[in-house]
């Protein structure tokens, strides 16, 4: 009920019509899977640098529709950051003004449900655009994949410690690890988990509202 009142209350702010879309039902078994690279771990403060999403239908990665992009930042990227993301500003040059980029992404989305790897950072970033752009944040719901594999480690204890490091769950899912720091790579690897994890866990545990 809660949700709902949300969903509605967010739909009322709404400033361009157009993208409605957000809000409508999804098709059964459709979902985003989306990964961004950033300047740094402040949603507040911090830009997105690229995006990656795949679509996922009928339990099938669809590679024919990716999403990838790099977005031009409004500030210098910080060195230590690039140590992390390893986006250098040569790689940003060409990049699209963060309205397009962000539209497109809108676009691409739609209603689906947005898979993800601590996706309510990436969600909490998204959206801080959507609000300056379309005046709502990203309504879509999320499904986390470390709290889905979580659920599959059988566990001695209550107090005993699972790791949820991305590395960690390729290595248990027997996911083959492609390049790292790569916005659709991370994508493409986090939806081959949510497929072996699907079927092994409950779908109405995985679905968290953003």
């Amino acid at each position: 009920m809660f949700d709902n009142f949300f969903k509605n209350w967010n739909r009322k702010k709404l400033k361009d019509k157009n993208y409605d879309f957000l809000f409508h039902e999804p098709n059964v078994n459709e979902y985003i899977c989306l990964d961004c690279e950033t300047s740094g771990l402040n949603p507040r403060k911090d830009e997105i640098l690229s995006i990656g999403a795949v679509h996922i239908k009928d339990n099938k990665i669809l590679m024919r529709k990716t999403f990838n992009i790099f977005l031009k930042p409004s500030n210098k990227i910080d060195a230590e950051s690039i140590k992390i993301h390893h986006i250098r500003a040569i790689d940003l040059e060409n990049g699209m003004d963060p309205k397009d980029a962000i539209l497109q992404l809108l676009e691409f989305i739609g209603p689906r449900p947005i898979v993800g790897y601590y996706i309510k950072f990436d969600v909490a970033i998204i959206s801080k655009y959507t609000k300056k752009f379309i005046g709502i944040k990203l309504p879509n719901e999320t499904i986390e994949v470390s709290s889905m594999y979580y659920k599959t480690r059988k566990k001695s204890s209550d107090y005993e410690f699972i790791d949820l490091k991305f590395d960690t769950i390729l290595k248990n899912l027997n996911i083959p690890a492609l390049g790292k720091h790569d916005a659709l790579n991370d994508a493409i690897m986090t939806s081959m988990m949510f497929l072996k994890l699907k079927d092994l866990t409950p779908a109405k545990t995985t679905f968290y509202t953003s």
